[in-house]
Protein backbone atom coordinates (compact mmCIF):
# COMPACT_ATOMS: atom_id res chain seq x y z
CA UNK A 1 0.00 0.00 0.00
CA UNK A 2 2.98 2.81 0.79
CA UNK A 3 4.62 1.81 -2.62
CA UNK A 4 1.08 1.94 -4.32
CA UNK A 5 0.66 5.85 -2.56
CA UNK A 6 4.68 6.58 -2.92
CA UNK A 7 3.98 5.63 -6.70
CA UNK A 8 1.50 8.40 -6.84
CA UNK A 9 2.59 11.39 -5.13
CA UNK A 10 5.96 10.53 -7.35
CA UNK A 11 3.85 10.77 -10.71
CA UNK A 12 1.75 13.95 -9.63
CA UNK A 13 5.35 15.46 -9.08
CA UNK A 14 6.97 14.50 -12.15
CA UNK A 15 3.95 15.78 -13.76
CA UNK A 16 4.03 18.84 -11.76
CA UNK A 17 7.88 19.35 -12.23
CA UNK A 18 8.08 18.14 -15.74
CA UNK A 19 11.74 16.85 -15.12
CA UNK A 20 14.35 17.88 -17.86
CA UNK A 21 12.48 21.33 -18.37
CA UNK A 22 14.13 23.09 -15.25
CA UNK A 23 17.23 25.09 -14.80
CA UNK A 24 20.36 23.60 -16.95
CA UNK A 25 22.57 22.62 -14.41
CA UNK A 26 20.32 22.15 -11.77
CA UNK A 27 20.93 19.29 -9.05
CA UNK A 28 18.38 16.51 -9.45
CA UNK A 29 17.71 14.77 -6.35
CA UNK A 30 16.16 11.17 -6.57
CA UNK A 31 12.56 10.90 -5.10
CA UNK A 32 12.33 9.06 -1.82
CA UNK A 33 12.53 4.82 -2.17
CA UNK A 34 13.21 5.67 -5.77
CA UNK A 35 16.85 4.06 -6.75
CA UNK A 36 16.33 4.70 -10.69
CA UNK A 37 17.70 8.53 -11.56
CA UNK A 38 14.64 8.53 -14.13
CA UNK A 39 13.12 9.47 -11.30
CA UNK A 40 14.85 12.11 -10.58
CA UNK A 41 12.74 15.28 -8.69
CA UNK A 42 14.44 18.93 -9.16
CA UNK A 43 14.35 20.26 -5.22
CA UNK A 44 17.31 22.62 -5.58
CA UNK A 45 16.41 26.39 -5.50
CA UNK A 46 16.68 28.32 -9.08
CA UNK A 47 19.05 30.96 -9.52
CA UNK A 48 16.40 33.33 -8.46
CA UNK A 49 16.53 31.64 -4.48
CA UNK A 50 12.74 30.54 -6.17
CA UNK A 51 11.82 26.91 -4.26
CA UNK A 52 11.53 24.26 -7.06
CA UNK A 53 8.06 22.56 -7.25
CA UNK A 54 9.35 19.44 -6.30
CA UNK A 55 10.75 20.49 -3.24
CA UNK A 56 7.61 21.82 -1.59
CA UNK A 57 5.31 19.38 0.53
CA UNK A 58 1.32 20.84 1.12
CA UNK A 59 -0.50 19.23 3.15
CA UNK A 60 -4.51 20.09 4.10
CA UNK A 61 -5.16 20.71 7.66
CA UNK A 62 -8.25 20.76 9.76
CA UNK A 63 -8.36 21.66 14.19
CA UNK A 64 -10.13 18.18 14.49
CA UNK A 65 -11.31 15.20 12.78
CA UNK A 66 -14.38 15.86 13.61
CA UNK A 67 -17.69 18.94 14.91
CA UNK A 68 -20.25 18.79 16.97
CA UNK A 69 -23.53 20.79 15.73
CA UNK A 70 -22.70 24.55 15.03
CA UNK A 71 -18.65 24.08 14.97
CA UNK A 72 -17.10 25.35 12.43
CA UNK A 73 -14.08 23.53 11.17
CA UNK A 74 -10.42 25.75 10.77
CA UNK A 75 -8.87 24.92 7.79
CA UNK A 76 -5.16 25.88 7.06
CA UNK A 77 -2.08 24.45 5.35
CA UNK A 78 1.62 23.48 6.04
CA UNK A 79 3.87 24.06 3.96
CA UNK A 80 7.28 21.88 3.97
CA UNK A 81 10.39 22.42 1.93
CA UNK A 82 11.95 19.14 1.43
CA UNK A 83 15.14 20.28 -0.60
CA UNK A 84 18.44 20.74 1.57
CA UNK A 85 18.23 24.50 0.79
CA UNK A 86 16.43 27.44 1.79
CA UNK A 87 14.06 28.89 -0.80
CA UNK A 88 11.64 31.16 -1.12
CA UNK A 89 8.00 30.52 -2.44
CA UNK A 90 4.88 32.37 -3.35
CA UNK A 91 2.66 31.16 -0.59
CA UNK A 92 -0.46 34.17 -0.93
CA UNK A 93 -3.91 33.81 -1.04
CA UNK A 94 -3.52 34.01 -5.00
CA UNK A 95 -2.21 30.81 -5.34
CA UNK A 96 -3.88 29.07 -2.43
CA UNK A 97 -7.29 26.88 -2.80
CA UNK A 98 -8.93 25.32 -0.32
CA UNK A 99 -11.66 22.28 -1.63
CA UNK A 100 -14.18 20.57 0.59
CA UNK A 101 -14.95 17.58 -1.39
CA UNK A 102 -17.96 14.96 -0.60
CA UNK A 103 -17.14 11.95 -2.64
CA UNK A 104 -16.48 13.15 -6.08
CA UNK A 105 -18.98 16.70 -5.59
CA UNK A 106 -16.85 19.92 -4.91
CA UNK A 107 -18.89 21.15 -1.76
CA UNK A 108 -16.90 24.17 -1.15
CA UNK A 109 -13.68 26.51 -2.86
CA UNK A 110 -12.12 29.00 -1.21
CA UNK A 111 -11.92 30.88 -4.44
CA UNK A 112 -15.21 31.00 -5.46
CA UNK A 113 -16.05 34.00 -3.67
CA UNK A 114 -12.28 35.17 -2.50
CA UNK A 115 -11.90 39.15 -2.56
CA UNK A 116 -8.70 40.86 -2.69
CA UNK A 117 -6.31 37.72 -3.10
CA UNK A 118 -2.68 38.79 -1.97
CA UNK A 119 0.47 37.16 -3.20
CA UNK A 120 3.55 36.68 -0.13
CA UNK A 121 6.26 35.29 -0.57
CA UNK A 122 7.41 33.08 2.22
CA UNK A 123 10.99 32.11 3.28
CA UNK A 124 10.87 27.89 3.29
CA UNK A 125 13.89 26.68 5.08
CA UNK A 126 14.70 22.90 4.55
CA UNK A 127 12.85 20.27 6.34
CA UNK A 128 10.86 22.68 8.98
CA UNK A 129 6.68 23.35 8.09
CA UNK A 130 5.00 26.66 7.85
CA UNK A 131 1.17 26.85 8.70
CA UNK A 132 -1.31 29.16 7.30
CA UNK A 133 -3.12 30.89 10.15
CA UNK A 134 -6.25 28.63 10.49
CA UNK A 135 -9.83 29.90 9.37
CA UNK A 136 -13.53 28.86 9.41
CA UNK A 137 -15.68 27.39 7.08
CA UNK A 138 -18.87 28.09 7.69
CA UNK A 139 -20.88 24.91 7.17
CA UNK A 140 -22.20 26.33 3.42
CA UNK A 141 -21.91 25.01 -0.24
CA UNK A 142 -20.53 27.58 -2.38
CA UNK A 143 -20.07 28.55 -5.90
CA UNK A 144 -19.17 31.68 -7.91
CA UNK A 145 -22.96 32.15 -8.14
CA UNK A 146 -23.63 32.82 -4.33
CA UNK A 147 -21.16 34.82 -3.16
CA UNK A 148 -23.73 37.97 -2.41
CA UNK A 149 -26.17 35.80 -1.32
CA UNK A 150 -27.23 32.73 1.31
CA UNK A 151 -25.72 29.53 0.79
CA UNK A 152 -27.31 26.85 1.69
CA UNK A 153 -26.23 25.06 4.50
CA UNK A 154 -24.32 21.37 3.96
CA UNK A 155 -25.89 17.68 5.19
CA UNK A 156 -24.07 17.10 9.15
CA UNK A 157 -25.23 14.28 11.18
CA UNK A 158 -22.25 12.60 10.77
CA UNK A 159 -21.57 13.07 7.23
CA UNK A 160 -18.01 12.86 5.94
CA UNK A 161 -15.73 15.93 4.60
CA UNK A 162 -12.54 15.65 2.61
CA UNK A 163 -10.24 18.92 2.21
CA UNK A 164 -7.90 19.46 0.17
CA UNK A 165 -5.21 22.16 -0.35
CA UNK A 166 -3.60 23.92 -3.32
CA UNK A 167 -0.91 26.15 -3.31
CA UNK A 168 0.77 27.62 -6.43
CA UNK A 169 -0.22 24.37 -8.60
CA UNK A 170 0.92 21.91 -5.85
CA UNK A 171 -2.11 19.64 -4.52
CA UNK A 172 -1.97 18.06 -1.02
CA UNK A 173 -0.91 14.43 -1.84
CA UNK A 174 -3.42 13.22 1.07
CA UNK A 175 -7.26 14.75 1.77
CA UNK A 176 -7.58 15.59 5.42
CA UNK A 177 -10.83 13.67 6.44
CA UNK A 178 -13.22 15.07 9.03
CA UNK A 179 -17.31 14.76 10.15
CA UNK A 180 -19.64 17.26 10.70
CA UNK A 181 -22.47 16.66 13.54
Amino acid sequence: MGLVILAVIVAIILVIVKPGSGTPGATKTPAPGSSSSAEAVDTEPDASGACAKGAVKVVAVTDKASYKAGENPMLSLTLTNTGTKECTFNAGTDVQEYRITSGKETIWDSTHCQTEPTPTLAVLEPGKDVTTTPFAWDRTRSSADTCEGDRPPVTAAGASYHLTTVVDGIESADTKQFQLY
